[in-house]
């Protein structure tokens, strides 16, 4: 993975509990680096990348973990039975792991107010979603009735805005417009979070 020109910070998983067998072998106090939320490493297991991803995405764009000891990292569970548990941490430009001590004002979830608008539309939608087509949700509440498949590819964004992302290169930072539709690309959504 030399020569990643990502303007992304790296990011490093520690192993912190292993309950069953991986067939990828990973011990208490493996750790792994990923480039960026896009590169994880050669064989990498990709039901973790499933799993791991919101979190990455979410640390690599600001997103802040109140209720833990160091906000800037999350601990990330194996979906194939919780066989393993990582420790998602960001690194600074030097290689450290950024720490942000816990918020010592942290009285529980504050769960943010998003917005899911349909902002392009080409092709055929089977919920025939058009342009201006507005979904309002809390927090990571799914929202009733929306496409599976689309919410899937909005859940990144949501779960990042939630916990207090910003998207640098987003004209609005408290928003993404890029969140596509995996049938066909037919459908592009942009996600917000309202601010108070």
């Amino acid at each position: 993975m030399k020569g990643i020109n990502s303007p992304f910070p790296r990011l490093k998983l520690t192993v912190t509990g292993v309950y069953g067998e991986c067939y990828h072998g990973y011990k208490i106090g493996d750790e792994l680096t990923l480039e960026d939320f896009t590169h994880p490493p050669e064989f990498f297991c990709l039901g973790l990348a499933h799993a791991l991803f919101p979190v990455i995405y979410a640390l690599s764009f600001g997103a802040k973990f109140g209720f833990r000891d160091n906000q800037r990292s999350l601990p990330v569970t194996c979906p194939d039975g919780g066989k393993l548990e990582f420790k998602a941490e960001l690194l600074d430009k030097r290689g450290n792991v950024e720490n942000a001590p816990k918020d010592p004002d942290f009285k529980g979830p504050s769960p943010k107010k998003m917005v899911i608008e349909v902002v392009k539309r080409k092709g055929k939608c089977v919920f025939d979603y058009k342009v201006g087509d507005k979904w309002e949700t809390t927090g990571l509440k799914c929202v009733p009735g929306f496409c599976g498949a689309a919410f899937h590819t909005a859940f990144p964004a949501l779960f990042a805005l939630n916990f207090g992302a910003n998207f640098f290169f987003m004209k609005e930072p408290n928003s993404i417009d890029t969140v596509t539709c995996p049938d066909g690309g037919n459908v592009i959504f942009k996600v917000t979070r309202v601010e108070d």
